[in-house]
């Protein structure tokens, strides 16, 4: 009987074998997405139903976006291109203006408030530089960019603010830029896989900065005054931050940002305060063991929802349209790769109670196998969504009548 059982277990493995040899590997397989429209019915009063479909394509890693006055959309590549897309066109030549830069990677994108009077646009991106000793190691920091909008591209484009965040390490490099009423605006500088610097009171790490709109430091930013701070920094202890918004009724900074193998976070962010990477997460690193001994600390900033295992967290938004008003209130969430399987994105729908609680969750769209780097309300009162792969999309979610 041993000896069948082993027979059996061997021809089992043998079988098995053959036919993961024969099989594509399905990190090798491409993530195509179809021409659409795509239909689904979602939980919220009922069944809610939408239509997902493409507004244009083509676009290589896109990452940020942002609607001008009349409609027409600019959008980041993270390869360092910027696009315009013209009543849901892609228009094939790139703008120009960012040639002169080191860009090693281009990130979020966003409009001065006064943009219809002085047409400024930001841009934050990884700044390739020379390393001190000379080598050719790679050695970059996160820094912005402001320019003036033309028809041609960026006029006048001038690198406002330089993190001090050189760092030799690849990856962990995400950063997103968002304005605030006052016209200050929040820098996400991320944690560059350095885990100390995240604490380091003097290091632009794993921080949330507030500029004024010359990148400058504002007087009542809350370490100012303090020489034992970078008078740049807002918030501390954060990891790789992929998102930035606003709620539309509180006025209150949200966040998003990515753990190891679990842990991606939401937090609400405030002024001063310590979010806790890497003393505390509800993550595990990639050995598979917690990556901090304990998943919170009272004197830290604990998440308002998380995930285990990760998300790859990316973009966040609250709809506040009437388009979808079963949806009002929602926060979305966009996600790249679930519990590190590739061809897993997906976008996440979460419903929180008026006193902040979180109510329940929804993922949605994960049958279009896409990576969903970025979601935004536009004008129109719509859902958009941007796709991160080398044929990336932009999507719209409309209601399906």
């Amino acid at each position: 009987m041993r000896v069948e059982l082993r027979l059996s277990a061997l021809c089992s493995a043998l079988s098995l074998g053959l036919l993961l040899a024969a099989s594509p590997r399905l990190e090798a397989q491409p993530a195509r997405l179809g021409d659409g429209p795509w239909e689904f019915t979602t939980y919220e009063n009922g069944g809610t139903d939408i239509r997902v479909a493409i507004v244009t394509r083509g676009l290589r890693n896109p990452w940020g976006m942002v609607w001008l006055p009349g409609g027409d959309m600019l959008i980041t590549e993270r390869a360092g291109q910027l696009r315009r897309v013209r009543a849901g066109v892609l228009d094939p030549t790139p703008l120009t203006g960012l040639d002169g830069f080191p860009i090693d990677k281009l990130f979020d994108i966003a409009l001065h408030p006064d943009f219809a009077d002085n047409a400024l646009v930001y841009l934050t991106y990884i700044k390739r530089g020379n390393h001190p000793d000379g080598s050719e190691t790679y050695w970059a920091t996160t820094a912005l960019l402001r320019g003036r909008l033309t028809d041609a591209g960026l006029a006048d484009v001038e690198e406002i603010f330089e993190a001090d965040a050189w760092r030799e390490l690849t990856g962990g490099d995400a950063s997103r830029i968002l304005f605030a009423d006052d016209g200050t605006l929040y820098v996400s500088s991320s944690h560059r896989r350095d885990p100390d610097s995240p604490q380091n009171q003097r290091s632009h790490v794993g921080k949330i900065l507030r500029l004024n709109d010359d990148g400058t430091v504002p007087a009542d930013n809350p370490f100012v005054g303090n020489d034992a701070w970078l008078p740049e920094i807002y918030s501390t202890g954060h990891r790789t931050v992929m998102g930035l918004t606003w709620h539309p009724e509180t006025g209150a900074l949200w966040e998003t940002e990515n753990g190891p193998q679990g842990g991606d976070e939401v937090n609400v962010l405030e002024a001063g305060k310590n979010f806790g990477w890497p003393l505390v997460t509800y993550g595990r690193d990639y050995s598979g063991l917690p990556a901090a001994p304990q998943p919170w600390r009272a004197d830290l900033v604990a998440p308002v929802a998380f995930w285990v295992p990760s998300i790859a967290a990316s973009g966040l938004e609250f709809y506040s349209g009437a388009r979808i008003p079963q949806w009002s209130g929602n926060l979305f969430v966009g996600a790249m790769t679930v519990g590190r399987i590739p061809r897993t994105g997906r976008l996440e729908r979460i419903v929180f109670a008026e006193n902040g609680g979180e109510i329940r969750r929804e993922s949605l769209l994960g049958d279009l196998h896409q990576r969903i780097r970025n979601v935004r309300e536009g004008p129109d009162g719509l859902l958009y969504l941007l796709t991160d792969e080398a044929d990336g999309a932009l999507l719209v979610i409309e209601p399906a009548d």
